[in-house]
């Protein structure tokens, strides 16, 4: 089952009866564009708010304290990473974005040896379940011959692909990025000292590096994933 081609035909249907192809274009892309967007800015609410919680399980309260605990992503959007950055990628097909960084002091960890990588692990970890859930919603519909509405295929599929994307960029070894912490705490400090620094130092420039050059190589494996929780294609 191709959930995207289900998805545009849906729109097209309800979008055709307005007149001309060009404005029909220009709804379809309104409407994805709107979609991409909502998704992206709950799935990184999601992310954030679980790296909270990780922490308040650890015993650090900061989070708490901050009142960054809650689903309300008034209290999580950066009015740069999680509307204009959205908005402007969006329409390049490539829909990125942050939101504020959910705030933990390290040292009130209880596990000072795995505590910080625990804390990061929790936001792509949250982000794979989400996209486990509605990739299996998905799969039971074509298993169980179920006629899922075009408009739920859409959106489903639609948070399954950005929640892996979300889950996979940042389980990057790059900092600021979820997966430097995991590394760092793998590794040997002796072994990270030496570049720990540079890494940090430069880290938002590798990152831009990265989407711009080195994203294209990771993305057939989330296409992977999306097959493999989807049952489909996009």
């Amino acid at each position: 089952m191709i959930y995207w081609r289900q998805a545009r035909e849906f729109v097209n249907l309800h979008v055709v009866f307005y007149g001309r192809e060009c404005y029909h274009s220009k709804v379809i892309m309104a409407i994805d564009t709107i979609f991409s967007l909502a998704v992206l800015v709950m799935s990184v609410v999601v992310h954030e708010v679980s790296h909270g919680y990780a922490a308040l399980a650890l015993g650090d309260q900061t989070a708490r304290f901050a009142g960054r605990l809650t689903l309300n992503p008034l209290r999580h959007l950066d009015p740069v990473g999680s509307i204009l950055v959205p908005l402007f990628t969006s329409l390049s097909g490539f829909t990125f974005g942050w939101a504020r960084p959910v705030p933990y002091n390290p040292y009130n960890l209880r596990n000072k040896r795995w505590g910080e990588a625990m804390v990061a692990g929790a936001g792509p970890l949250s982000n794979i379940a989400v996209a486990l859930v509605f990739g299996l919603l998905l799969r039971a519909g074509t298993s169980l011959d179920l006629s899922l509405p075009a408009g739920f295929s859409k959106i489903a599929a639609l948070i399954v692909l950005i929640n892996l994307m979300l889950a996979i960029f940042n389980l990057m070894p790059i900092p600021p990025l979820d997966g430097s912490k995991i590394l760092f705490s793998i590794l040997p400090y002796h072994l990270t000292a030496p570049f720990r620094g540079w890494l940090e130092r430069y880290g938002l420039i590798l990152v831009i590096v990265f989407i711009f050059f080195l994203w294209e190589l990771v993305s057939p494996f989330v296409g992977f994933l999306f097959r493999l929780f989807t049952g489909g294609s996009f």
